[in-house]
């Protein structure tokens, strides 16, 4: 069974970092993608970040030039810099490792505040 954790969300103020780290059991090499999707207060999940197997990336409109995702295949990791948080990026952030199906974690909450 995959099982796949994320951590490093929490309270950052308006224009300030944060980097999300999603943890992936066995070998995220398996895996055609991972990625990560956040969902707001009220709104609908929404795509934030995708890399692939062979390292291509791709990101939401709103998050490009801002968040920055990256894979250690050593260490079964992904991550997702995230700089310039405004606060409508405020969210709980999930993770997905993507085989014949999807796997999310459970979720990591983000809050942009003052």
């Amino acid at each position: 069974q995959v099982q796949v954790a994320e951590s490093g969300g929490g309270l950052v103020q308006p224009g300030g970092s944060l980097r999300l780290s999603c943890a992936a059991s066995g070998s995220i090499l398996r895996f055609n993608d991972m990625g990560w999707y956040r969902q707001a207060p009220g709104k609908e999940r929404e795509f934030v970040a995708v890399i692939t197997r062979r390292g291509s990336t791709n990101y939401a409109e709103s998050v490009k030039d801002r968040f920055t995702i990256s894979s250690d295949d050593a260490k079964n990791m992904v991550y997702m810099q995230m700089n310039s948080l405004k606060p409508e990026d405020t969210a709980v952030y999930y993770c997905y490792a993507a085989e014949r199906r999807l796997y999310w974690g459970e979720g990591t909450l983000v809050t942009v505040s003052s």
